[in-house]
């Protein structure tokens, strides 16, 4: 019965105990047994429980005995907890009712539990605010209180005091749960409707995919049709998660569980697609359906111990457990074979790397990231260009578009100061400055995004002493003065360092480029210039000495016209060599030269 079934996220900032309040609330309505209990028990991947964030949203259904005497079935929705995966996160809260909103109440409301929450406030869920690690000597409730009703708006006297860790307070939450969430809507008579909020790959079983059913009914044999793809298959089983997999004959409104349908392509299931039956179809999908696309670019490339093809097997093999990921061949003359990959953002292109290098064995360089600009040509053709090396010449250029996010920074009022510089000097605009406690400030900027992809979020907790908190939408496209900054070597551009900067900045980065270029590159016997070009045009020079030899050492005397004899001949010698010699970078310039700031 639809009114005994509860479906639910829980949303929180990084670190404010959400994996541990899941841990909790298995353990009260028995779903894993004492012996089977381990911390953060639905952060399978070890990377998960490394860094104390979820990267893959996960569901678990849960039986509870309520006070009131009657059985209830909880559908628990975790959600990923980090920036880069906002749109899964839109996607697991499209799936519920209502939302239980974790806040730390030793750090207080953060940049995260704010735009978790605004995701929450457009799904129209039902949030129930709990006070977590009220434990802790250093828990300052009443300032978490007032915080929580300043920013978001939600009464004090609504929240619920817990520790997770403890399971202070867990009882009553789970009654709330019963309370105040609305039993899921939808009709097992109309035509079948299923949100697809998550999958993966099972190298045995194909795509495995996590459904919440809105109308109708899913039963094994009948054929499914994905509403974006267009994709066909015939359901092989159907079953929950509790948390282990458990058959069931069929899946109706309002229940959420998982589908086997020997999918083998993972690109045939979109996140946020809608499934219908094949033979009677749903006249419309669900609303809400986005493509993923890709907001950071960088190349990965094998370094000298790792071969080309075990890279593209890596990446193929991860691409299945990853359709957010995109990789496309490149070939750099500095660096060799490799691939051109898109990322949903900073953290997301880190936690990759990392895989490829654990599960693979691989050591990989990455190439400095960059951002997807819209380029509009004299000729009236637009096109996106990823890669800077790709940029035509400046002469055909009509303007080109850069992407703005808008970030929200909450600080304490301490370090406003530092971060209002820190933004002032990556190009940001203010929105907004509000103080939102006694003490603590929200600042919402427009900022473009390739100001903040290469060390913005290090500098910002660095100035802050690690106390400010960040979260960033993509806003828009905006006409921008930008330019390619090129670096040559005696006249030869090098792809793998070129960039696309604003004016403004751009003698300033190919000054600190060349600089760092002069340290790094080993002196040869001819001179090696080292030049930063906009277009046809040198910004800044630098050399490097090339070696002496002492070519006088056997002249003991005699006219003055013979040793210069010889210095000419010498200076021909180191002519003809540059000409003719090839410079090698070493791979230790360009890694320096990556975490250049």
């Amino acid at each position: 019965m639809n009114k005994f079934i509860r479906n639910f996220s829980v949303i929180a900032h990084i670190d404010h105990g959400k994996s541990t309040f899941a841990d909790r609330l298995l353990e009260k309505t028995g779903a894993i047994s004492p012996r089977e209990m381990e911390e953060q028990v639905l952060d399978s991947m070890e990377l998960e429980r490394e860094r104390g964030i979820t990267i893959k949203a996960h569901t678990v259904t849960l039986k509870y005995r309520a006070r009131d005497g009657n059985d209830y079935v909880f559908n628990l929705i975790d959600t990923p907890g980090h920036v880069d995966f906002t749109y899964e996160v839109s996607r697991s809260l499209a799936a519920c009712e209502g939302a239980l909103l974790i806040i730390d109440a030793t750090q207080g409301v953060e940049a995260q539990t704010l735009a978790n929450t605004y995701l929450a406030i457009e799904n129209d869920l039902v949030l129930i605010p709990l006070i977590n690690k009220i434990d802790l000597q250093n828990a300052d409730i009443p300032r978490t209180l007032e915080q929580m009703e300043h920013v978001i708006g939600i009464n004090q006297s609504e929240a619920y005091l817990i520790s997770a860790k403890e399971g202070t307070g867990i009882d009553e939450v789970i009654e709330a749960i019963v309370e105040k969430i609305p039993p899921p809507k939808g009709s097992e008579e109309n035509p079948l409707k299923a949100l697809v909020f998550d999958s993966w790959f099972d190298p045995y079983r194909g795509v495995i995919v996590l459904v919440r059913i809105f109308d109708g009914t899913l039963k094994i044999k009948r054929k499914i049709r994905f509403f974006n793809t267009g994709a066909l298959y015939e359901v092989e089983e159907v079953g929950k998660l509790t948390p282990k997999p458990v058959k069931f004959e069929f899946l109706s409104a309002g229940e959420v569980g998982y589908l086997i349908a020997n999918i083998k392509k993972i690109s045939d299931v979109r996140i946020g697609d809608t499934i219908t039956d094949d033979s009677n179809p749903a006249s419309a999908p669900l609303p809400g359906f986005k493509e993923a696309k890709p907001m950071v670019f960088a190349g990965l490339f094998p370094a000298a111990d790792t071969n080309y093809e075990e890279l593209k097997d890596a990446l193929e093999k991860l691409k299945l457990n990853d359709s957010s990921f995109v990789y496309e061949p490149e070939n750099s003359p500095a660096l060799g074979y490799g691939f051109r990959c898109g990322f949903l953002g900073l953290l997301h292109q880190e936690i990759v790397q990392e895989r490829l290098e654990r599960e693979f064995g691989l050591n990989l360089i990455t190439t400095s990231p960059s951002v997807r600009y819209k380029v509009a040509k004299r000729d009236g053709k637009f096109f996106d260009v990823e890669n800077p090396s790709k940029l035509p010449p400046a002469s055909n250029i009509l303007r080109i578009e850069e992407p703005i996010i808008e970030i929200l920074i909450l600080t304490p009022e301490d370090y406003l100061g530092a971060i209002l510089k820190l933004l002032e000097n990556r190009r940001g605009v203010q929105k907004k400055l509000d103080y939102v406690s006694a003490n603590k400030i929200l600042l919402v900027y427009d900022i473009p995004l390739n100001e903040i992809v290469l060390d913005f979020y290090g500098k910002l907790k660095s100035v802050s002493s690690g106390y400010a908190s960040l979260d960033y939408t993509f806003s828009r496209y905006q006409e921008g003065d930008l330019v390619r900054l090129d670096i040559l070597l005696n006249g030869e551009p090098i792809d793998a360092l070129s960039s696309i900067v604003h004016k403004e900045k751009a003698y300033e980065r190919g000054r600190a480029l060349i600089t760092k270029m002069r340290e790094l590159i080993p002196r040869q016997l001819f001179e090696v210039v080292i030049q930063a070009a906009i277009g046809g045009r040198i910004i800044a020079r630098e050399s490097v000495k090339p070696m002496r030899k002492n070519v006088l050492a056997k002249c003991y005397g005699g006219d003055v016209t013979r040793k210069k004899k010889l210095l000419e001949k010498q200076k021909a010698g180191k002519k003809r060599m540059k000409k003719i010699g090839r410079i090698e970078v070493p791979q230790e310039a360009f890694l320096a030269l990556l975490k250049l700031d």
